[in-house]
Protein backbone atom coordinates (compact mmCIF):
# COMPACT_ATOMS: atom_id res chain seq x y z
CA UNK A 1 0.00 0.00 0.00
CA UNK A 2 1.31 3.41 -0.97
CA UNK A 3 1.05 5.82 1.97
CA UNK A 4 0.06 9.44 1.61
CA UNK A 5 2.67 11.95 2.70
CA UNK A 6 2.09 13.97 5.84
CA UNK A 7 1.09 17.57 5.11
CA UNK A 8 3.80 20.13 5.87
CA UNK A 9 3.27 23.38 7.71
CA UNK A 10 2.01 25.94 6.60
CA UNK A 11 -0.49 23.91 4.49
CA UNK A 12 -3.88 25.62 5.03
CA UNK A 13 -5.60 22.28 5.71
CA UNK A 14 -3.66 22.07 9.00
CA UNK A 15 -5.61 25.17 10.11
CA UNK A 16 -8.99 23.73 9.09
CA UNK A 17 -11.26 21.88 11.49
CA UNK A 18 -12.13 18.33 10.48
CA UNK A 19 -15.69 17.35 9.59
CA UNK A 20 -17.50 15.03 12.02
CA UNK A 21 -17.85 11.38 11.02
CA UNK A 22 -21.47 10.21 10.86
CA UNK A 23 -20.82 6.45 10.71
CA UNK A 24 -17.92 4.01 10.75
CA UNK A 25 -17.64 2.44 7.29
CA UNK A 26 -15.13 0.29 5.44
CA UNK A 27 -13.72 3.53 3.99
CA UNK A 28 -13.25 4.84 7.55
CA UNK A 29 -11.45 1.65 8.55
CA UNK A 30 -9.18 1.92 5.48
CA UNK A 31 -8.23 5.49 6.45
CA UNK A 32 -7.48 4.34 10.01
CA UNK A 33 -5.31 1.50 8.65
CA UNK A 34 -3.34 3.95 6.50
CA UNK A 35 -2.98 6.35 9.45
CA UNK A 36 -1.61 3.54 11.62
CA UNK A 37 0.91 2.59 8.92
CA UNK A 38 2.06 6.22 8.63
CA UNK A 39 2.24 6.57 12.44
CA UNK A 40 4.33 3.39 12.75
CA UNK A 41 6.63 4.46 9.90
CA UNK A 42 7.44 7.82 11.60
CA UNK A 43 7.53 6.30 14.32
CA UNK A 44 5.03 8.27 16.39
CA UNK A 45 2.44 7.84 19.13
CA UNK A 46 -0.52 9.33 17.30
CA UNK A 47 -1.84 10.76 14.05
CA UNK A 48 -4.87 12.81 13.02
CA UNK A 49 -6.49 12.29 9.61
CA UNK A 50 -6.08 15.99 8.83
CA UNK A 51 -2.30 15.47 8.84
CA UNK A 52 -2.79 13.34 5.71
CA UNK A 53 -5.18 15.84 4.14
CA UNK A 54 -8.19 13.70 5.06
CA UNK A 55 -10.56 16.27 6.55
CA UNK A 56 -12.52 13.88 8.76
CA UNK A 57 -12.44 13.81 12.57
CA UNK A 58 -10.40 10.60 12.81
CA UNK A 59 -7.40 9.92 15.03
CA UNK A 60 -5.23 7.00 16.06
CA UNK A 61 -3.10 6.77 19.20
CA UNK A 62 -0.68 4.11 20.43
CA UNK A 63 1.50 5.24 23.31
CA UNK A 64 2.15 1.69 24.50
CA UNK A 65 5.76 0.60 24.94
CA UNK A 66 5.26 -2.70 23.14
CA UNK A 67 3.06 -1.12 20.41
CA UNK A 68 0.08 -2.89 18.86
CA UNK A 69 -2.48 -1.29 21.21
CA UNK A 70 -3.81 1.32 18.80
CA UNK A 71 -6.98 3.16 19.77
CA UNK A 72 -9.01 4.23 16.73
CA UNK A 73 -11.20 7.27 17.37
CA UNK A 74 -13.81 9.16 15.38
CA UNK A 75 -15.10 12.51 16.65
CA UNK A 76 -12.99 12.45 19.83
CA UNK A 77 -13.99 15.03 22.43
CA UNK A 78 -12.61 15.70 25.87
CA UNK A 79 -15.27 15.36 28.55
CA UNK A 80 -13.01 15.92 31.54
CA UNK A 81 -9.41 17.03 31.99
CA UNK A 82 -7.27 16.65 35.09
CA UNK A 83 -6.27 19.80 36.95
CA UNK A 84 -2.82 18.24 37.33
CA UNK A 85 -0.59 19.15 34.41
CA UNK A 86 2.22 17.23 32.72
CA UNK A 87 5.05 18.56 30.58
CA UNK A 88 6.11 16.66 27.48
CA UNK A 89 8.41 17.37 24.54
CA UNK A 90 5.98 17.48 21.59
CA UNK A 91 6.68 17.46 17.88
CA UNK A 92 4.81 16.84 14.64
CA UNK A 93 5.80 15.35 11.29
CA UNK A 94 4.02 18.41 9.81
CA UNK A 95 6.88 20.54 11.11
CA UNK A 96 9.97 18.29 11.07
CA UNK A 97 13.13 19.01 13.01
CA UNK A 98 11.63 21.09 15.82
CA UNK A 99 9.86 20.38 19.10
CA UNK A 100 8.78 22.17 22.25
CA UNK A 101 7.87 21.37 25.84
CA UNK A 102 4.09 21.66 26.12
CA UNK A 103 2.09 21.52 29.34
CA UNK A 104 -1.24 19.68 29.16
CA UNK A 105 -3.61 17.96 31.59
CA UNK A 106 -2.04 14.73 32.90
CA UNK A 107 -5.27 12.77 32.36
CA UNK A 108 -8.37 13.17 30.20
CA UNK A 109 -11.68 11.40 29.71
CA UNK A 110 -12.56 11.24 26.03
CA UNK A 111 -15.77 10.26 24.25
CA UNK A 112 -15.47 8.94 20.68
CA UNK A 113 -16.90 6.52 18.15
CA UNK A 114 -14.77 3.38 18.25
CA UNK A 115 -13.93 0.95 15.43
CA UNK A 116 -17.26 -0.85 15.99
CA UNK A 117 -19.18 2.39 15.56
CA UNK A 118 -20.16 2.50 19.23
CA UNK A 119 -19.84 5.52 21.49
CA UNK A 120 -17.04 4.86 23.96
CA UNK A 121 -15.72 6.85 26.91
CA UNK A 122 -12.16 6.15 27.95
CA UNK A 123 -9.67 7.59 30.40
CA UNK A 124 -6.17 8.33 29.12
CA UNK A 125 -3.21 9.12 31.39
CA UNK A 126 0.38 10.27 30.83
CA UNK A 127 1.73 10.00 27.28
CA UNK A 128 -1.60 8.54 26.11
CA UNK A 129 -3.41 11.66 27.38
CA UNK A 130 -0.82 13.97 25.82
CA UNK A 131 -1.11 12.25 22.43
CA UNK A 132 -4.92 12.21 22.45
CA UNK A 133 -4.99 15.95 23.23
CA UNK A 134 -2.38 16.62 20.53
CA UNK A 135 -4.51 14.75 17.93
CA UNK A 136 -7.70 16.54 19.01
CA UNK A 137 -5.86 19.84 18.54
CA UNK A 138 -4.98 18.78 14.96
CA UNK A 139 -8.63 17.88 14.30
CA UNK A 140 -9.63 21.38 15.46
CA UNK A 141 -7.09 23.08 13.17
CA UNK A 142 -4.52 23.78 15.89
CA UNK A 143 -0.85 22.86 16.15
CA UNK A 144 1.06 22.11 19.35
CA UNK A 145 3.07 25.32 19.01
CA UNK A 146 -0.17 27.33 19.33
CA UNK A 147 0.09 26.49 23.04
CA UNK A 148 3.39 28.39 23.32
CA UNK A 149 3.79 32.06 24.09
CA UNK A 150 4.36 34.34 21.10
CA UNK A 151 8.14 34.63 21.49
CA UNK A 152 8.74 30.87 21.83
CA UNK A 153 6.31 30.13 19.00
CA UNK A 154 8.02 32.63 16.67
CA UNK A 155 11.46 31.19 17.52
CA UNK A 156 10.26 27.65 16.82
CA UNK A 157 8.71 28.62 13.46
CA UNK A 158 11.84 30.56 12.44
CA UNK A 159 13.99 27.50 13.22
CA UNK A 160 11.58 25.27 11.25
CA UNK A 161 11.77 27.58 8.22
CA UNK A 162 15.58 27.43 8.29
CA UNK A 163 15.48 23.62 8.37
CA UNK A 164 12.96 23.41 5.48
Amino acid sequence: MSLRPVLRWPDKRLRTAAAPVSAITDATRAIWDEMIAVMEAMPGVGLAATQLGEMQALAVVDASEARGQVVRMANPEILHASVHLREHQEASPCLPGVSAVIERPRAVTVRFLNASGEVEERDFVGLWATSVQHQIDHLQGRMYFDRLGRVKRDMLLRKARKLA
